[in-house]
């Protein structure tokens, strides 16, 4: 199912935050203008602001609260590309150089720390004391998920519990927050925004998987980066922590880190995981977070936003970009 087709009851409020989103970069600051909107011209799904309309709409929908949150959270997860693209080096994002490749890293750190100040300006108008205090603490968690994957970086000896925590900081945490948030500022009961949370985490920890995934069997020209990308930069991720659990006695992995990226040895990961069960196990996996995102809106009133959360929870393990 397209994507549009699942946005089709927040069509309006999308909109809305689509152009909310880009008058950020409507500044009198000439040295920030143009990385500033090439940042926020860089396009995306913009599930993450979905999430928050679709949460809070079939509640007390206001507009003036709800498009600032939702462009606040999306400013939130841009923030964190920009800053986790300058800690790895990483050239290439969507196919467009990154802004540390352009205007180098500590423009991209600087940048990132406008975006995340924007963001939390947006939320702080919306008045809502509850929120701005889970977006605290979500930069907060965010933050120390991405000092624990910089300081484990090259760390073979990572297990999957260890994987599935890092992802959590790393996206899912932030997806829960935008379910979540939604729901609350709308004025559910908080059981149900309890539900949206769970929703929210989970359906995150999918993406997150099906991104790791990709980043094996994709092609370049779709990733809009190099092929297993993470696994040269010294990130191990759940295909090849299966590799590791299936071939206990392989060191290739092991090799490629002390080596600080063998592109060769690389290659040959890339190959075996293809060859195997591995990315059918990984897609299983993918399919039972989704299973238990969706267990948590069984409670929630069935209406359409119900119905595109549940398609969205589909779209996640159907998508190949």
């Amino acid at each position: 199912m397209p994507i549009s087709t699942i946005y089709e009851p927040i069509q309006e409020g999308m909109a809305e935050v689509e152009a909310s989103f880009r008058a950020v970069g409507d500044v009198d600051l000439p040295w920030m203008v143009e990385p500033l909107k090439y940042v926020l011209e860089s396009g995306g799904k913009r599930i993450r602001p979905a999430l928050t309309l679709l949460a809070g709409k079939p509640y007390h929908y206001n507009p003036k609260q709800m498009v600032p949150l939702a462009t606040a959270v999306e400013l939130f997860h841009t923030a964190t590309l920009v800053q986790d693209d300058a800690i790895d080096k990483s050239a290439v994002r969507r196919g467009k150089p990154t802004v540390n490749s352009l205007w180098g890293e500590a423009i991209a750190v600087l940048l990132g720390d406008y975006l995340f100040a924007k963001a939390a300006e947006l939320v702080c108008s919306t008045g809502n004391l509850r929120v701005m205090s889970i977006f605290a603490q979500t930069l907060m968690h965010i933050s120390s998920g991405q000092l624990r994957q910089y300081v484990s970086a090259y760390n073979w000896r990572q297990d999957r519990q260890e994987y599935y925590q890092q992802i959590e900081s790393k996206t899912a945490w932030l997806f829960s927050v935008a379910a979540q948030s939604g729901a609350l500022m709308s004025g559910a009961l908080e059981e149900e925004a309890e539900a949206l949370r769970t929703y929210g985490l989970n359906l995150g920890m999918a993406f997150q998987i099906v991104d790791d995934i990709l980043d094996f069997i994709g092609e370049e020209e779709e990733l809009g980066k190099p092929v297993a990308s993470d696994l040269l930069q010294g990130t191990l991720t759940l295909p090849a922590i299966l590799l590791m659990e299936q071939h206990p006695d392989e060191t290739i992995i092991k090799e490629i880190f002390e080596k600080r990226g063998d592109v060769a040895g690389v290659a040959r990961v890339i190959e075996m995981i293809r060859r195997s069960s591995i990315v059918e196990k990984c897609y299983q996996i993918a399919a039972d977070f989704c299973a238990q995102a969706c267990l948590a809106l069984k409670g929630l009133p069935d209406n359409a936003c119900r119905k595109s959360l549940l398609d969205l929870a589909d779209y996640v393990i159907e998508r190949h970009e």
